[in-house]
């Protein structure tokens, strides 16, 4: 499947923290901001036509400019090697690629991103990195719900569970996902599936890191994959969505415990009572 690379023209922070807002809801799945502006990555097949133009035009963006380039599936560490600096979140873990230098930091995690997103550098999977650090997962069963990378999982697997299960429908994904768990020594059991992918197994902790129209799409069905009192949490959305989401999830008898922004981006931790 090819890809889209949008590169959008604003050198003000503030507006590229919203433009990747509004574009996470048009199914656009990967970000990187440049000295120019915001470089977005969506599959061809799920933009329309005008629709990025209307989505600027209707949030008072229609002054930003921006180009389009198809992009086939590729080594997605070739694009971002020489741009892609190493990240430390909560001054705990250490993200790098494996051309960087090692990092003195208390969990290392090494990471070659290829065509799936996750280095811990969009504010999304800093969030939900910072929730698992502060959870007990020692001896936990956790689905990974959109794993990409593979890097929360592997987190996961870092600090304490056993074997972490990471789904996502993307071939170079599932992929990915089993080399990086490989060259961070972690164990994982990874599927290529869609999020509707159904277990004989209920897990402690369920991860979501997607975006909100897929959280809606699929909620229940992970709600029925939860323990009794097992944890959730909940990323890939924005904080005028907050409101959507948590009245979501009460609806599936959730109660929320945990609520992390960053920017315009949101991580929220619920409890199955």
């Amino acid at each position: 499947m090819n890809y889209l690379q949008y590169e959008f023209f604003t050198t003000d922070n503030n507006e590229q923290e919203w433009l990747m807002a509004l574009l996470s809801e048009l199914d656009f799945e990967g970000f990187e901001q440049t000295n120019l502006g915001v470089s977005a990555f969506v599959p061809q097949e799920s933009i329309a036509d005008g629709e990025v133009r209307l989505t600027l035009d209707d949030n008072n963006l229609s002054h930003v400019n921006f180009v389009v380039k198809v992009i086939e599936p590729q080594n997605w560490n070739k694009v971002w090697e020489s741009n892609f600096p190493p990240v430390v979140i909560a001054d705990r873990v250490g993200i790098r690629a494996p051309f960087h230098e090692k990092l003195n930091t208390e969990i290392e995690l090494v990471i070659e991103p290829k065509m799936s997103f996750g280095t811990g550098h969009h504010a999304t999977t800093s969030l939900m990195v910072e929730l698992l650090l502060n959870m007990d997962l020692k001896a936990k069963t956790l689905l990974d719900m959109g794993s990409g990378t593979g890097v929360l999982a592997i987190l996961a697997n870092k600090l304490g569970v056993e074997k972490p299960v990471a789904v996502d429908h993307e071939e170079w994904a599932y992929e990915n996902a089993i080399e990086n768990a490989a060259r961070n020594n972690s164990t994982l059991e990874v599927y290529k599936a869609d999020a509707a992918m159904e277990f004989n197994m209920q897990f402690d902790i369920v991860l979501a890191n997607i975006n909100r129209h897929v959280i809606e799409q699929n909620l229940s069905n992970w709600v029925k994959l939860l323990k009794l009192n097992a944890q959730i949490a909940l990323s890939g959305f924005i904080q005028s969505d907050i409101s959507i989401i948590t009245n979501l999830a009460s609806m599936q008898g959730l109660t929320l415990q945990t609520e992390k922004i960053k920017g315009e981006w949101v991580a929220l931790l619920f409890q199955k009572m």
